[in-house]
């Protein structure tokens, strides 16, 4: 794969990277209009299929929050066309990687010295790139390391990013008035902790210690003489990538196994630690050759707080998920519908909410759940559809629910496709059981 010898750090070139996608795609929708002329079956795909692949190589060139977005609308499969969902799959693990040089720059910046002088050996070549960082192989002492290396100017240019999404989320989610300001600024908050290598590390060696007692999960140790604010030093782990894995298994005992491993590591969070892990998509997970699933990366973790966890659990229950007056009580006490609703606003959104609630939270009611269900995954889909399609939505005022959704429901609606991906069969509260 093709290096890159320098990434543009400033908000115009940033900018001017960004037209020239759009530039791409609108030539791309002229000859989609030639082609439902001669090819109408075809024509349509062809569109998602280029469309996906000018934007996300758009996106690949500027890295950080950029490609992060990609990264998270890859998630999103029952939204996206599946050209789009392929395409920015990719973003992962799997982007073109800084050259030998510019890494060395970085390790003599952040350092004072070059990787020859912390490592016993240093591999120049990336093992893998994603949005925000690269990795590399090392050994030292006879260990073999992973070095994690974040990309240059990511951190700085995050508000600037952002500043340029803002618009396009605003008309795609319907997003209207001054309180929108709140959803951007969690954002902004999270991204800009993702980018703080020292933090992280703080995070993981705290999480490690917290969930290593979950059977059938691992983790690497980290190592801070050799991390700072730029780098990170971890056990190198081997195993391949969750997708990978889930391609070609056929075990269905393994993927149980895996799977509920999976499960208890976000019950437990969610649940104990009130503070979970909110980036959960294939490229943070590998599978071992014994069978055991591994956590590699706790740059996102995002802090349940109380006055939203109770709430949002509540309604988790089919009793008050049914009883309107608590049901009620809770929207209010989740933001969802606010003082200045309109009765027509009340009505709409209490009969979304319940709809959507009453089907998601399906694997909370029973002692186990078969995440292999296709109807379950196919009533998701068409869910989505629906609410895609609505008019009556679109004139809504979006701004719906606390800044705490943004990332609890990514990190729902994650964790099922990975489990759904998995086709696994787990004890739905078998966290419960688990000691420290």
């Amino acid at each position: 794969m093709k290096t890159i010898d320098n990434i543009p750090t400033g908000k115009i070139s940033r900018a001017t990277r960004l037209v020239k996608t759009g530039v791409k795609v609108g030539l791309n929708q002229l000859k989609y209009y030639g082609d439902t002329l001669v090819d109408p079956q075809n024509a349509k795909e062809k569109l998602n299929q280029k469309n996906a692949t000018d934007i996300y190589d758009g996106l690949k060139s500027l890295k950080g929050s950029a490609l992060k977005v990609a990264q998270m609308l890859s998630m999103e499969k029952n939204i996206l066309p599946r050209a789009y969902v392929e395409q920015f799959s990719l973003s992962q693990f799997s982007v073109p990687p800084l050259s030998a040089p510019l890494v060395r720059k970085t390790f003599f910046k952040y350092f004072g010295k070059y990787p020859e002088d912390l490592y016993d050996h240093f591999d120049s070549k990336s093992i893998a790139a994603a949005s925000i960082g690269q990795v590399h192989q090392a050994t030292k002492d006879g260990k073999k390391l992973a070095v994690k290396i974040q990309y240059p100017g990511v951190a700085d240019s995050i508000s600037s990013d952002l500043a340029m999404v803002k618009p396009v989320a605003i008309k795609m989610f319907n997003i209207k008035g001054k309180d929108s300001d709140k959803y951007f600024q969690e954002v902004e908050q999270k991204l800009l902790e993702e980018t703080n290598y020292t933090l992280e590390v703080e995070q993981s060696r705290q999480m490690v210690t917290d969930c290593r007692h979950i059977e059938h999960l691992l983790f690497p140790n980290y190592y801070t003489k050799l991390s700072n604010e730029r780098i990170i030093t971890m056990d190198w782990m081997d195993g391949e990538h969750l997708s990978v894995f889930t391609k070609k298994n056929t075990n269905k005992k393994l993927a149980d196994q895996l799977g509920q491993a999976l499960w208890d590591f976000y019950m437990f969070q969610m649940h104990e630690l009130k503070r979970v892990h909110a980036d959960p998509h294939p490229g943070n997970f590998l599978v071992t050759s014994k069978g055991d699933l591994v956590a590699i990366d706790f740059g996102c973790i995002k802090e349940v707080p109380d006055a939203f966890y109770v709430p949002y659990f509540e309604l988790a229950i089919p009793e008050n998920i049914n009883n309107p007056e608590v049901f009620t009580q809770k929207l209010y006490e989740l933001e969802i519908l606010t003082p200045t609703d309109t009765p027509e606003e009340i009505a709409f959104f209490s009969a979304l909410f319940h709809e959507m609630l009453s089907l998601f939270t399906q694997p909370m009611h029973k002692e186990t759940f078969d995440f292999s269900d296709a109807t379950f995954f196919s009533k998701i889909a068409d869910l989505s559809k629906k609410y895609s399609k609505d008019t009556q939505l679109r004139k809504m005022n979006g701004n719906r629910g606390s800044k705490h959704f943004l990332y609890i429901n990514r990190t729902f609606f994650g964790l099922y496709n990975l489990m759904n991906d998995l086709g696994a069969n787990v004890l739905v509260n078998n966290y419960k059981t688990l000691k420290k």
